[in-house]
């Protein structure tokens, strides 16, 4: 997730509404990109995201963002690029283009570090957790419960046709901090009838002297008999002053079927102000002797 930054802010007082605030934050980025089949070419991207909140006299925060370059948002049925969510006390709904319950809990391995164009993220054996959102139209309602660093969570993503049961998902996590050493562990459930159910568990040791590491396993029962597909991965992050530094791995592994890996390396050099320099390198191994890569290299702005 690209990093935004505050550019303005206005407190609104409104009959029934203790206090609102309206934000509007921007990132741009500016590179050049290439790779295996892919021509070296400039690269540019750029987002605005306005987001509002507010809380009640009686204590119910809400709140909604969207972000500009996404023309779906105009559709009541399909709003991507929005989420909206209401909480009180340690309970929260989230809904709209949010992460299932499954994803919520899971670590990803990507930890330190970004590029332009996510090349450490792209490669063949990455696993971002999204699991099966996404498999209607990715409008996703989710309920969280969070206490004492501890947090379990119900998703729900249905189909808008009624034609297939929906996507349900289930989720837990667990954070505590250990003499300056944060450790975090989730584990997940997500299932559809058509489509079959995936487990999943992770972990996360972030250390204050700046060193990071994380392990990320799953596993993938498909609907119709296939063979089991598994995911391992593992990552690690290093950050000093304005460097961040990351690597990671990951392999799918099926029965019958050569394994797809992949690994990543990304770097990160905050110049200050809102401008940072990216550096981000992803391979890809299908098997069979089939393999590509990819990089990236650019500033990103946030304003």
């Amino acid at each position: 997730m690209k990093t935004l930054l505050l550019a303005s802010t206005a407190l609104v007082a409104t009959a029934g509404i203790a206090a609102a605030e309206f934000t509007v934050s921007g990132s741009a980025e500016i590179g050049i990109m290439g790779g295996d089949g892919v021509e070296t070419q400039f690269f540019t991207d750029s987002e605005v995201t306005f987001s509002g909140s507010g809380e009640t006299d009686g204590g119910l925060a809400f709140g909604a963002s969207v972000q500009l370059d996404e023309p779906g948002a105009a559709n009541p049925a399909d709003d991507g690029g929005a989420t909206y969510f209401l909480s009180y006390g340690g309970l929260r709904l989230d809904m709209g283009d949010t992460d299932g319950a499954y994803d919520a809990a899971m670590q990803e391995v990507a930890l330190a570090g970004g590029s332009i164009a996510d090349d450490e993220t792209a490669h063949a054996g990455y696993n971002g957790n999204g699991g099966l959102d996404g498999t209607f139209d990715g409008q996703i309602a989710r309920a969280t419960y969070t206490a004492a660093g501890f947090s379990a969570g119900l998703s729900v993503e249905v189909d808008d046709s009624g034609a297939a049961d929906a996507v349900w998902g289930l989720g837990a996590a667990y954070s505590t901090d250990m003499g300056g050493t944060s450790i975090t562990v989730g584990v997940g459930y997500q299932t559809q009838e058509d489509t079959g159910n995936l487990v999943g568990v992770s972990a996360k040791v972030a250390m204050s002297s700046g060193l990071s590491l994380g392990i990320n396993f799953s596993e993938f029962d498909p609907e119709g008999g296939a063979d089991n597909i598994t995911h391992t991965a593992v990552g690690v992050g290093y950050s000093m002053n304005a460097l961040s530094i990351g690597a990671n791995y990951g392999v799918y592994a099926q029965d019958g079927a050569d394994d797809i890996s992949g690994f990543g390396l990304a770097a990160t050099y905050d110049l200050g102000g809102g401008l940072a320099a990216h550096l981000g390198y992803g391979n890809s191994d299908f098997g069979g002797g089939l393999e590509s890569d990819s990089f990236s290299l650019g500033l990103s702005m946030s304003f």
